[in-house]
């Protein structure tokens, strides 16, 4: 089985076997640049998380707040993830932009439609 028996385990670790990063250094590169928070504190790779935290992160597919329910050092089989986590990310709010209900690959957004997911995303 690929959850492991220790008590801690390295943030940028945990991502990537929970799948919320393809590549370990990409999980990486999202704490050095503080886009990761564990316990609403700021965390960097190294930072250890346990059963119970709560990592707030910014991933290529969006925000998302994960509750660790399992620890794993190895990344494997996306069944064996998504038992790693209580995803507790809130839902897309319903007054979306008429680009954001698009279906990808339509066509630019205009700047205002920009603008306003980036502000989005902003935290």
């Amino acid at each position: 089985m690929y959850i492991c028996g220790v008590d801690k385990v390295r943030v940028d670790k945990w991502l990537w076997a929970a799948r919320c990063f393809k590549h370990r250094n990409e999980a990486t590169q999202a704490c050095k640049g503080g886009h990761v928070k564990v316990n609403g504190d700021v965390a960097k790779a190294a930072r250890m998380v346990a059963i119970g935290d709560e990592v707030d992160a910014r991933t290529p597919g969006g925000r998302r707040v994960l509750e660790v329910a399992g620890l794993a050092e190895k990344r494997g089989p996306a069944a064996v993830a998504r038992t790693l986590y209580v995803d507790h990310t809130p839902e897309l709010p319903k007054d979306m932009t008429a680009f954001e209900r698009r279906e990808r690959g339509l066509g630019r957004p205009t700047k205002r439609e920009r603008r306003r997911m980036e502000d989005k995303r902003r935290w």
